[in-house]
């Protein structure tokens, strides 16, 4: 029989290190060719990209050839649709605007079988030669929520008492927009209400998470984030802009 494929971000996070996540990986080619990185995850984009259920068997096996977690972002928290993407292979899931206690509860009822939570029996991808899949599945199911909207921020408290959520993750950009300072994520008063946020999570003994670029991992590694994602658009933006700008 096979063993269940460890969660690499899961663990590590449990046994109090950071780990980076990569954003931006829309292929299992691309998966692939950043394979040999030391990055521990990648993030399936299925609330504003393309990755629908026909493709993520793939790209969640990419992921698997390499040892990295794949963590997709769902569009909506919805039962059926958080489990079918677990169904599918993922290891991870992040589900956007969680704002109160109870939508928490919701992400956990989804994603966690029995007795823990309620999600449908059915073994999916990751199960295969796996003896008591059912009984270890759980512990190597990520659960992220997407910390976004002013409400979730004064209701925080309320969402951090949320059991078996891994990752309480604060998104810049939205929570900008909720607070009337829309494509402005870096505004000195949304800057403070995630500092806050963040704060206020890792306090709690809960692990926080955010978006971050070489220029601020700095900064919110010292407040005591341990979930970084990273997008690679800039990375890539930014090479062509150095190579062209010495060509000319």
């Amino acid at each position: 029989m096979a063993d269940l494929r460890k969660n690499r971000v899961k663990h590590k996070l449990n046994s109090g290190e950071s780990a980076v996540v990569l954003m931006g990986l829309d292929s299992s080619d691309a998966i692939e060719q950043c394979g040999p990185g030391d990055h521990d995850g990648v993030w399936l984009e299925g609330e504003h990209g393309g990755v629908d259920f026909s493709e993520l068997a793939q790209l969640t096996r990419a992921c698997d050839l390499w040892g990295k977690t794949s963590i997709t972002r769902v569009h909506q928290n919805q039962a059926g649709l958080i489990y079918r993407t677990l169904d599918r292979g993922s290891q991870g899931i992040c589900v956007p605007h969680v704002n109160t206690e109870k939508e928490a509860q919701d992400v956990i009822k989804a994603g966690k079988f029995p007795p823990i939570g309620e999600r449908g029996m059915y073994p999916g991808r990751q199960s295969y030669g796996v003896e008591d899949y059912y009984t270890k599945a759980n512990d190597e199911t990520l659960l992220t929520v997407l910390i976004e909207d002013i409400i979730a921020i004064n209701n925080l408290s309320q969402i951090l008492s949320a059991d078996h959520i891994d990752v309480f993750c604060v998104a810049p950009s939205d929570l900008a927009a909720s607070m009337g300072h829309i494509g402005a994520p870096d505004h000195p008063s949304v800057k403070s209400t995630i500092d806050d946020a963040l704060t206020q999570i890792v306090r709690s003994g809960r692990i926080a998470g955010t978006l971050v670029t070489e220029g601020n991992i700095q900064h919110f590694h010292d407040l005591g984030v341990r979930f970084f994602i990273t997008p690679i658009q800039s990375w890539i933006t930014n090479g062509i802009a150095r190579i062209t700008a010495k060509v000319r």
